[in-house]
């Protein structure tokens, strides 16, 4: 009885294991400020800059920005930091008013008399 228990408690630990090992993938959605192609473009390419990202594709129209990335290489909180560094707001992470301003002037998204492209 006592073999059989640690025959299954090493066979349960392996396969814990290999499950994790396989999980390194994630894909994530997240809230990012952009209005115009040039944003579109800028963002996907900080994105794919970031070392892990496999994969990133931005939505002018819904703000979000989705993401494959390897989860042992960068988080989506370092996502967040990219675009924000880059001049772009996320919920938790906001531009400096000098990344900001560093973008085009058809990118101000914070100004609300600019209209969307």
């Amino acid at each position: 009885m006592k073999k059989l228990l640690i025959v299954l408690a090493v066979f349960s630990i392996s396969f814990t294991v290999e499950a994790q090992k396989k999980s390194k993938t994630s894909k994530e959605t997240f809230m990012v400020d952009g209005i115009c192609k040039m944003c579109k473009d800028r963002i996907e390419k900080v994105a794919m800059q970031t070392k892990g990202v496999k994969f990133a594709s931005y939505d002018i129209d819904k703000k979000e920005l989705y993401c494959i990335f390897n989860n042992k290489k960068t988080s989506v909180t370092e996502l967040k930091k990219a675009m924000a560094a880059a001049g772009h707001d996320t919920e938790e992470f906001k531009a400096t008013e000098k990344a900001y301003l560093a973008l085009d002037s058809c990118c101000y998204y914070r100004d609300e008399t600019l209209e969307k492209h």
